[in-house]
Parts: structure tokens; C-alpha cells; sequence
């Protein structure tokens, strides 16, 4: 019997909560599931667009300033005419909408929350409010430990409603002549170790502590480069920062690249400075390629990054650790390799595409 899945989530903009949608409906048995994507906010954004340019029904609507009421019946009236079976909600806010809406009807709920903002924290009202929800909720799923810790901490959610699924990526496809060329043209030769990170330009990435980081290692290895791959409403704040650091001959701003394989697949060593992640789908990417990363204890980096066995793990926003990791990293080539290697493995062992999809569809075969 096909199930009817619908999606509720803010956007399909470009991030880590949208790819995992866009991953679970692409890897989608059509004999068996028929998906669908509720947005709470507009517009759509481009994953929503590819998706669409696939056949997949997206509905979109404006969620008002406040509470709104008026989205919890538009929300309800989608499920009721369509007949969805199960209302798959993606962070919090969708799931506070999606559970009201979905009270008292057939339609199975199931909660995934993608990650947690750094300060964590909660209200009464929600610690309130929460239980009372996840009494409605067939399927509490948490990205990673940390996460589903945090839910339990700050959310009043039973640990033993929780459980865990990883997210998972396709293993990534690169052309060595195209990384060859890249190199070439950002005149990168083979001296040079390649030091990177992908990521959107927000304050909570902290772009700015991997800059001052960088600044210092360069006075150890001057042959160092920084390439970073992203955009955003930072970029400015971090060109004047490169500026005043006197390292903007050592630092590329690559602009925002809807496929960066190729930058990823040059970079020496991956780095991601996150005040807070969930499970960062460029971190696997760059496990994926046997690339060895240095990683803030944010989230569930220290759950991918196991330290001094595929990387390195710093204290959170801890300058002289994440310079000093570099540094070490930087002079030991053996460890490059080794930490690599294991991050492949540990890659094709928890966090491939299949592993989540195959989880998923456990959970929604179950409801």
C-alpha cells in the first residue's frame, strides 16, 4: 500500500536541513512512498526548485509575524485533503505547527531535529508545552547524541522517545584534471598546503576565529593558504578582517559554489571553526574524500571527528587550540594520510547515503 509523506519545513533553500529532505525523497521507493513538501515560509528556494522540476508537489505559504493560527488550519486542511499518512516535521517550529495541525487525525507524526544554535537554551513555555507534543509524536529523531542530549536538557523530551539517525551523503564524484586545472588557476602549485572550509557566511560558522587562527599560523608556515568557499551577510566583516590581518595574499574568497567538490577535493586539510552544527554535511564530504579536518567541539563534530583518529578536535571557539592543531597538523604529512584514511572509513561506515535512507525508510514502513 503506497504511504503518503508530507515534509514540513521552513524553506528548500540550500543547507543541511534541506538536503537531507532532498535526499530521502530522491532515494524514495515510488512503489512504495509518495512524498510531498510543506514550506512555513517562502520563497521556496532552490532545492524546492529542482525538486519541483522533478515532479515533487511543493506548497508554500508565508508564516505570519506571532503565533499563527490561520497556518496550523492551512496546515491541517493540506493533510486532510490529501490524505497524508505520515507528517515527517524538520526542526522545532514545524513540529509545533505540524503536531497541532495534525491532532486527533490519522495522519502519524514524526520529529527530526537537525541541530541546536549555539547559546542553547529554552522557555518554561516550551518545557511546558513540549511533553504535551511528544505525546502526539510517533517518531522523535535526533541528528546526532549531542543533539538528542540537548533536546532532553532544554526541551523536557524523554530520552528514551529519542532515537538517533546520522545524516548521510552521497560519496562525492571529482575530476582530477578539473582539480588540476582549479589549482592552476588560482595559481596554487604544489607547494603550497591548502588549508579550507565550505560553509554559508553567518556569524555562528565563526569565520572570524578561523581567520585570526590562520593569521598565526602563517608567521610559522608561510607557504600556508586559505580557501573558503561560501557567502553571506558576514562576507563583508570577513574581507575587512583579512585586511586588517595583513594575510589577503594568503586568503581566497571563492564566492558561493552550488557544486564545490573540486575546491574540496584540493584542500590539504578541511576546517570548520562552527559555534554550533548538527551533522555538517560539508564535514562529511570532506570525510568522504579522505580529507583529514580539524573541528571545533560543537555539536555532533566531535561524534564524526574522532580526535587524533580522523582529525582533530578543539575546544569551542578556542583560539590557541585551533591554531595550534593547524600548526601540528600542518608539519605532520604521515598524519594527514592516516587521519584520512580513517575518515573514509568511518564515512562509508556510518554516514553513507544509504545508511540514512534505509533508516528513514525503517521508520516510515513502522508508522
Amino acid at each position: 500500500m503506497m504511504k503518503k509523506i508530507l515534509h514540513l519545513t521552513f524553506d528548500m533553500r540550500i543547507g543541511g536541513t534541506e538536503q537531507v529532505i532532498k535526499n530521502l525523497i530522491e532515494g524514495a521507493d515510488a512503489n512504495k512512498f509518495e512524498h510531498s513538501i510543506f514550506c512555513i515560509e517562502s520563497p521556496v528556494g532552490p532545492f524546492g526548485k529542482m525538486l519541483m522540476d522533478k515532479g515533487i508537489h511543493i506548497h508554500s505559504e508565508a508564516r505570519q509575524q506571532g503565533f499563527d493560527f490561520q497556518l496550523v488550519k492551512s496546515i491541517r486542511k493540506y493533510i486532510s485533503h490529501n490524505k497524508i499518512d505520515i507528517l515527517h516535521c524538520h526542526q522545532y517550529t514545524p513540529w509545533v505547527y505540524g503536531t497541532m495541525a495534525a491532532m486527533f487525525t490519522k495522519t502519524k507524526i514524526i520529529f527530526t531535529e537537525h541541530g541546536r544554535f549555539y547559546p542553547d537554551s529554552s522557555t518554561w513555555k516550551r518545557k511546558l508545552v513540549n511533553p504535551i507534543l511528544n505525546f502526539f509524536t510517533g517518531s522523535v529523531v535526533a541528528i546526532s547524541e549531542a543533539t538528542k542530549q540537548a533536546l532532553v536538557d532544554y526541551e523536557n523530551i524523554p530520552k528514551r522517545s529519542i532515537g538517533v539517525i546520522y545524516n548521510g551523503i552521497a560519496e562525492l564524484k571529482v575530476d582530477n584534471d578539473k582539480v588540476k586545472q582549479l589549482k592552476f588557476s588560482l595559481n596554487l602549485d604544489e607547494k603550497k598546503i591548502i588549508l579550507g572550509t565550505i560553509a554559508r557566511f553567518d556569524p555562528i560558522k565563526n569565520h572570524k576565529m578561523m581567520l585570526r587562527a590562520f593569521a598565526n599560523i602563517c608567521i610559522e608556515h608561510t607557504n600556508a593558504v586559505l580557501v573558503i568557499v561560501g557567502d553571506g551577510d558576514e562576507r563583508t566583516n570577513l574581507e575587512n578582517l583579512v585586511e586588517e590581518l595583513k594575510i589577503k595574499d594568503k586568503v581566497i574568497f571563492t564566492g558561493y559554489n552550488p557544486n564545490p567538490q573540486h575546491y574540496l577535493a584540493m584542500m590539504d586539510i578541511y576546517l570548520l571553526s562552527s559555534f554550533s552544527e548538527g551533522t555538517s554535511m560539508t564535514l562529511l564530504e570532506a570525510m568522504s574524500l579522505g580529507k583529514p579536518c580539524i573541528v571545533t567541539d560543537a555539536g555532533g563534530n566531535a561524534e564524526i571527528i574522532k580526535h587524533k583518529e580522523n582529525g582533530l578536535v578543539t575546544g569551542n571557539d578556542n583560539l590557541e587550540q585551533f591554531t595550534n592543531c593547524c600548526n601540528l597538523l600542518i608539519a605532520d604529512h604521515v598524519k594527514q594520510k592516516l587521519y584520512g584514511e580513517e575518515g573514509r572509513k568511518i564515512f562509508e561506515r556510518n554516514f553513507s547515503l544509504n545508511n540514512m535512507r534505509n533508516r528513514y525508510r525503517v521508520l516510515y514502513e513502522a508508522k
